[in-house]
């Protein structure tokens, strides 16, 4: 059977059958402006707006609201020059957003008070939930999202458990986009910038009915790269004069004679601009309203996004001097280490060649020689949100959503052109969600949310790895005229996985200005692990399956054909009280749970690693004040929280069964963290605002397995700055008969993070850096056209994103992707 083609048409037959009996759920959106309309409101109000949001299942003004939580609406993401979801995440406290490395493919790192996810490997949870219009995204690959269309973002912080469910133990990222109008309007923007960057959006609402509206949406955008994969032979010819600084210390040839010959001819040593983007999405929404009572909303939406892979750099290197790797006795060191942008990366494995059932479904036998340096992501999802109001006590939200992708990214590990560590990977994903909602209003100081929710995923992930720097000993497997053959492999893994919940919200006003807010989610959740461990040839590797190559797959044993299986379990629970002292002041306390889901190791060496671990849990303490001061000129959210992580899910390099080599996680630690966070917007004149954030937070460890020798009690946090802070200030100058001119700077800082590497005991760091944005925007008199000069990384920073060190696991190599260097860009836009 074909999951795809039975999940798209039980989707359209749900979908139609929902819709003639409940109508739409208004999922949550902001109750405001318009915000092609906020744009040109943005400066020049001179009091702080309301912002209201949905976080706990209905409608309440952001200051009302007892969480944390950054709202930003479309105007205010314009004015900081940020598009994509990453961007959000640098003005957000104690939020990490960070797309990935090349290793990792389409996807981005998250998370939140330090709880969230980095491993793309669909056994993995992300710990932060993602959600567009209230339906979740279960993966990181791809979730480097466009904002496209998009009406606001919240960032719930702290565990969601029972407001969001599962796997939103450190918090959620919930985007929603604009609905259709009703009415005949829209807008068409275009951008022209630095290395070739080109950009268009557009979006039109239309009217076909009294009760029938639409919108379409698209955009397009391109850029090249800012990392140059340079040609090593070209660059340095076999026998040229160059020499360098070698590890050892002394000085050698860069390229002897009968060494590594060029590929590209002379003069054009470039191969590649690496760190490309390449963004096309279309979305489409209809909209049926014919009374108060029914709203129902369709949307499907397409993305393709295909680019080189992520600007890498190699910040160090050990020596790796190894027959299976050195290219005419060239060894893997630092004569590979190129500058600050650019590498010598080939994406070439020449002894290896597809074949067989290593073939992915569909696909033709490919050469490992052609292993590709482009990324790409292609996928489209559908959704149905249904609201219907029985009576004033009653009403019923459904969302049905479905989505599918398909993702392929090469990798070169070691950046230059010896074939140290690499592999290439294709993954397809589907799956389909569906969440009941009854609204239960009992009187004017009490409302109930119950609900029900069900999930069903399957991702099959097609990996073929050549990591040489690793040798196996078995003769009788050696690669020609080579003693031991370096480790090969293809898994053609699958991994479904399940989950359902029942869950019910409460909102009680005591007395008037005091408010108790409670909930309870209950959650089951299911997953498997399917397990192949091939040669490039379709044999099984008798290095890491012995028994499956001696028995075949599916012995007793045998890793190949094994299936692992994971089932588990949790109870959720909310419970906050705040309360209004003034129109100006509220305070609020809370206490709640979330977990990131449990799974099972999708790295097993042997078929004894093929272990299962289970939830890690979060507990929160928080307190928070929400003011609107002096008139509503500032405003200023503090909160302060105290959290407990329990079955800390942490990697081992010994597994519990004592074999080793070993890259499981396990429930091995728990830990506890405590911080603050400040978020204020001061609007002091007419047309000036300033705004920013602070936060802190400090984590430790306080218990850890025996099993955990790469990391100590002592260590920090990994991916977590202890400080960051934003500061913003815009301000807009009218003038007569031109129209407007407004100005705006952003400066985002980041602590220096622990990346989670040791190389000879001690942490690896990202250092702290500061950026710089500025933007200046020019409205004409009837705020319908604009056109605005922005620069980003306006001091021209150098600093680092991520931080890859594989040096302290044999692999010799310390990656690192650079942040954007300055870019300028003039961007026009004309809303009609």
């Amino acid at each position: 059977m074909n999951p795809k083609s039975i999940s798209a048409r039980s989707f359209l037959c749900a979908a139609s059958m929902s819709a003639l009996a409940l109508g739409h759920a208004a999922p949550s959106f902001a109750q405001q402006a318009p915000a092609d309309d906020q744009a040109a409101a943005t400066s020049a109000d001179d009091t702080n707006r309301d912002i209201v949001v949905t976080a706990q299942f209905r409608s309440q003004r952001l200051q009302d609201t007892p969480l944390a939580i950054t709202a930003v609406d479309a105007a205010t993401l314009e004015a900081k020059s940020q598009t994509n979801l990453a961007q959000v995440g640098d003005s957000a406290p104690n939020v990490s957003l960070k797309p990935q490395g090349a290793s990792f493919g389409p996807s981005v790192a998250v998370s939140i008070r330090g709880i969230g996810q980095g491993d793309f490997n669909p056994a993995y949870e992300p710990g932060v939930g993602i959600y567009i219009d209230d339906v979740y995204y279960p993966q990181l690959i791809g979730a480097v999202f466009d904002l496209l269309d998009l009406d606001r973002v919240e960032i719930l912080r702290g565990p969601q458990g029972t407001l969001s469910g599962r796997n939103s133990e450190g918090g959620s990222i919930k985007m929603f986009s604009k609905k259709p109008s009703g009415e005949n309007s829209g807008f068409l923007e275009g951008t022209f910038g630095s290395r070739q960057r080109i950009g268009l959006r557009g979006g039109i609402n239309y009217q076909l009915t009294d009760s029938l509206s639409g919108r379409i949406s698209g955009v397009y955008k391109h850029q090249n790269g800012y990392v140059d994969q340079l040609d090593f032979g070209c660059v340095y010819p076999a026998g040229g004069p160059a020499t360098f600084k070698a590890n050892d210390g002394t000085t050698k040839q860069v390229n002897p004679t009968g060494g590594i010959p060029a590929l590209q001819p002379a003069g054009s040593c470039r191969i590649a601009r690496l760190g490309e983007v390449g963004y096309q999405a279309i979305r489409s929404a209809l909209r049926y309203n014919p009374s108060s009572d029914i709203d129902i909303n369709f949307t499907a939406e397409y993305v393709h996004d295909e680019h080189t892979a992520a600007g890498e750099v190699l910040a160090a290197t050990d020596l790796i001097n190894n027959g299976n790797t050195n290219i005419g006795g060239v060894p893997y060191d630092n004569r590979f280490i190129c500058g600050k942008f650019c590498n010598f990366s080939s994406y070439s494995s020449p002894a290896i060649t597809y074949q067989g059932v290593a073939v992915p479904p569909g696909g033709v036998p490919l050469l490992a020689t052609q292993r590709s340096n482009r990324s790409s992501y292609d996928g489209y999802n559908l959704a149905m949100n249904a609201h219907f109001a029985l009576n004033d006590m009653f009403s019923i939200d459904n969302i049905l959503a479905y989505q599918h992708w398909i993702s392929d990214f090469g990798v070169d590990d070691d950046l230059s052109p010896i074939a140290l560590s690499g592999g290439s990977n294709h993954l397809t994903h589907y799956n389909w969600s569906e969440e009941l909602r009854l609204n239960v209003k009992v009187n004017e100081a009490i409302g109930l949310v119950l609900g029900g929710y069900y999930f069903k995923q399957q991702t099959n992930y097609f990996s073929y790895q050549d990591l040489r720097y690793i040798n196996t000993s078995n003769g009788t497997y050696a690669a020609p005229g080579l003693g031991v053959f370096p480790l090969q492999f293809v898994q053609p893994d699958q991994t479904p996985a399940d989950a359902k919940a029942l869950f019910a919200n409460a909102s009680w006003e005591i007395v008037p200005n005091l408010t108790f807010n409670g909930g309870v989610r209950y959650t089951e959740e299911s997953k498997q692990y399917r397990y192949a461990r091939l040669y490039p040839n379709g044999g099984i590797n008798p290095f890491l399956d012995p028994v499956g190559a001696a028995n075949g797959a599916g012995a007793p044993g045998a890793l190949t054909g094994l299936v692992a299986n994971y089932e588990g379990s949790r109870w959720d629970w909310r419970a906050a009280i705040d309360y209004r002292f003034s129109p100006e002041l509220m305070a609020y306390a809370s206490y709640s749970t979330g977990f990131k889901g449990g799974g099972t190791n999708p790295r097993p060496f042997y078929a004894s690693q093929a272990i299962s671990f289970n939830p890690e849990v979060l507990t929160n303490y928080e307190a928070g004040i929400k003011s609107d001061l002096f008139g509503r000129k500032l405003r200023l959210n503090l909160t302060a929280f105290y959290g407990k992580l329990k079955n800390a899910q942490i990697g081992v390099s010994v597994c519990p069964d004592g074999t080793t080599p070993c890259a499981a996680l396990v429930n091995a630690g728990d830990a506890e963290e405590k911080g603050f966070e400040v978020e204020t917007t001061l609007r002091p004149v007419q047309g000036l605002s300033i705004d920013g954030s602070l936060s802190y937070i400090d984590f430790k460890y306080t218990r850890l397995s025996p099993a955990v020798t790469t990391t100590a009690l002592t260590d920090p946090r990994a991916g977590l700055p202890t400080w960051k802070w934003t500061l913003g200030a815009q301000y807009e100058l009218p003038v007569d008969n031109i129209g407007s001119f407004t100005a705006r700077v952003d400066a985002n800082y980041q602590d220096k993070t622990y990346t989670g590497s040791k190389y000879l005991t001690v942490p690896q760091y990202i250092g702290a850096y500061t950026v710089v944005n500025a933007r200046l925007t020019w409205r004409n008199p009837a705020r319908d056209l604009s056109a605005s000069l922005e620069v980003t990384n306006l001091g021209d920073e150098y600093y680092y994103v991520t931080l890859f060190d594989l040096r302290g696991a044999g692999a010799g190599l310390d990656k690192a992707q650079p942040g954007r260097p300055r870019e300028w860009a003039v961007t026009i836009k004309k809303n009609f």
